[in-house]
C-alpha cells in the first residue's frame, strides 16, 4: 500500500481492507507513518516523533489496525509523555489509561504519536510557546483551529482517517471547521471523561475524535460510547447502534436556525450565506425552517466560563511539581492563577447559576424543535498571531472574550450538554473550509448522524482537498 491508496481510504475502508486480506495492518501502518511525516513538516502537529511502536490494542477490535493519534491534552496513555503545550508539565508522564484511551484500545486502534494542542489547551488558535504553531492545511498562514488543532490539520490532510480530541468550549467543533473535517461533541455523559477528574472543565468538557467521513464517527461513536462505573455523568443509551443511523430515514423535522452570534459580535458574510444555502436546501427537502434559538443572553456565556474555568484550570496547574513562572507559563495562564486566588466562592456559584439558566434555556428550545443549525466560527480561519495567549494585557475575561469573537457559537451547548456537531458543508471565495454547526437535543447523536449522513451525500466534500496534502 502506498501513501496515495491510504490516503484515500477512510477508517472503515482501511478496516475492510486488513480484514479481506488485501493488505496487512504493518503495511498500513507503514503507509501512515509515511503519510504523518510526509506533512508534519509543513504543519507542525505533531508535538514529538512518532511512537516507535504503536501503544497496544486488541488485535480483534471494530477498527483493529487503523492509525490514530492521541491529542498532547493528557494524561491519556499509560507510560506516555504529555505537557498540554506548556513547560509547567514538561516531563509529566501519564500514570494509567483515560477510560477513553482504553476504549480506543479495545477497538483495536494503532495509536502512533500526540498531536499538538495550544498551552493549557484553553485557545481557539493551536499555538504554544513550548511546540509552536500547528498550520492550516488549506493556507499555512492561518490558524488550524483549537485546541484539538494538530488532530485536525493532520486529518484534513489525510495523514490519518481520525484523530482523538476533546472539547471543553468548542475544541473539536472550531478545529473541524477552520480544517475542514467532521467535528462531533458527544452528549454529557456518553464518552467518559475519567479517571482522573470527575467531570472535566465542570461537566463542560467531552472526549472523541474528529474525522473525514460521517461513517467514521458513527464507527467511533459505538465505539468508544456508554457508561464507565464511577464517571458523575451518563446519557441514555441509544436505540440502535449509531451506525445502523446511516442512511435512516429522518422523518419531517422543525428546526431552528441562528446566523447571528447572542453576543452580537458580527459574523462574516460568507459564514452567514452558508447557512442559510443549508437552510434552503433542508427546505427543499421537506423540513420546518424557522429562525429560532435557545433565549441565550449575550454576556451569559461570558459570565459562566470566567469563574468556572479559573477554578478548573488553576487547580489543574496545581497539580504540576513545578513552580509557575514566566518561564514555564504564558501571560494568559498566569493571570489565570493571579485571578484564581482571589476568586470567592460566591462569584463560583454564581457561575454555576448562569450555566443554570443556560441549561434551562436550550432545554426549552428543544422541547418544541428537533434541531438546531448555527454557523460554527463567526469568521474564516484566521491568521497566526491574531489571538495572543502570550499577551500581558490579558485578564481571563478579556481573553475569552476574544475567542469567543470568533467562536461564539459552540461554548453553550458545552454548558448545556446537547450533542453537536461541525459538518464542512462550505467554501469561502478564496477556497477556505466553513464549518455548520448542527445541535440536536440531549442524547440524540443519533439524529445528527443521521442527517450528517444525508447531507455527506447531498452536499459533497470528500472531492475538496487542501495544498497540503498525503494524496
Amino acid at each position: 500500500m502506498n501513501v496515495q491508496e491510504y490516503a484515500a481510504q477512510d477508517a472503515v475502508g482501511l478496516r475492510r481492507l486488513i480484514t479481506e486480506g488485501a493488505v496487512s495492518a504493518a503495511e498500513v501502518e507503514t503507509a501512515a507513518r509515511a503519510a504523518i511525516e510526509s506533512v508534519d513538516g509543513r504543519l507542525n502537529a505533531l508535538v514529538m516523533p512518532l511512537f516507535d511502536t504503536p501503544l497496544q490494542s486488541a488485535a480483534g477490535g471494530p477498527l483493529s489496525g487503523v492509525p490514530f493519534l492521541l491529542k498532547n491534552a493528557g494524561p491519556y496513555a499509560q507510560g506516555v509523555p504529555f505537557d498540554i503545550g506548556t513547560r509547567l508539565f514538561e516531563g509529566a508522564v501519564a500514570p494509567a489509561d483515560a477510560l477513553v484511551t482504553k476504549r480506543f484500545r479495545a477497538a483495536g486502534l494503532r495509536m502512533l504519536g500526540l498531536t499538538n494542542a495550544p498551552e493549557m489547551a484553553i485557545s481557539f488558535a493551536t499555538e504554544s510557546r513550548l511546540h509552536g504553531i500547528t498550520r492550516n492545511p488549506w493556507d499555512v498562514a492561518r490558524g488550524s483551529g483549537g485546541s484539538s488543532g494538530g488532530a485536525a490539520a493532520l486529518v484534513a490532510a489525510a495523514a490519518v482517517p481520525a484523530a482523538h480530541g476533546n472539547d471543553g468550549a468548542g475544541s473539536i467543533r472550531v478545529p473541524a471547521s477552520c480544517c475542514g473535517v467532521i467535528g462531533l461533541k458527544p452528549t454529557r455523559g456518553r464518552v467518559p471523561v475519567g479517571p482522573f477528574v470527575g467531570e472535566a472543565v465542570y461537566g463542560f468538557g467531552h472526549e472523541f475524535v474528529l474525522t473525514r467521513s460521517v461513517r467514521d464517527t458513527a464507527h467511533l461513536l459505538d465505539a468508544v460510547s456508554g457508561y464507565a462505573l464511577g464517571e458523575k455523568y451518563g446519557a441514555p443509551d441509544p436505540p440502535r447502534p449509531y451506525v445502523e443511523e446511516l442512511d435512516r430515514d429522518l422523518g419531517r423535522l422543525r428546526i431552528g436556525l441562528v446566523t447571528e452570534a447572542w453576543s452580537g459580535v458580527p459574523v462574516a458574510p460568507e459564514v452567514s450565506a452558508a447557512v442559510q444555502t443549508l437552510a434552503r436546501r433542508l427546505e427543499r427537502m421537506g423540513h420546518i425552517l424557522e429562525p429560532a434559538g435557545p433565549s441565550l443572553h449575550g454576556e451569559d456565556v461570558l459570565r459562566t466560563y470566567v469563574p468556572l474555568s479559573t477554578a478548573f484550570f488553576a487547580s489543574m496547574m496545581a497539580k504540576s511539581p513545578k513552580a509557575p513562572s514566566k518561564d514555564n507559563l504564558a501571560a494568559v495562564s498566569l493571570a489565570l492563577l493571579d485571578e484564581a486566588a482571589q476568586l470567592s466562592v460566591l462569584e463560583l456559584q454564581a457561575g454555576f447559576d448562569v450555566a443554570n439558566t443556560i441549561c434551562r434555556a436550550t432545554g426549552a428550545f428543544f422541547s418544541d424543535h428537533d434541531l438546531l443549525i448555527t454557523p460554527t466560527l463567526a469568521q474564516l480561519p484566521i491568521p497566526h498571531g491574531t489571538l495572543r495567549y502570550d499577551d500581558p494585557s490579558h485578564t481571563l475575561s478579556s481573553w475569552l472574550e476574544s475567542i469567543f469573537e470568533f467562536g461564539p457559537f459552540t461554548a453553550a451547548f458545552n454548558i448545556s450538554g446537547e450533542p453537536a456537531i461541525s459538518l464542512p458543508l462550505a467554501q469561502s471565495e478564496s477556497g477556505l473550509p466553513i464549518g455548520i454547526q448542527l445541535v440536536a437535543p440531549f442524547g440524540r447523536e443519533d439524529r445528527l448522524i443521521r442527517l450528517a449522513s444525508l447531507l455527506e451525500k447531498d452536499m459533497p466534500w470528500h472531492d475538496r482537498r487542501p495544498p497540503v496534502h498525503v494524496g
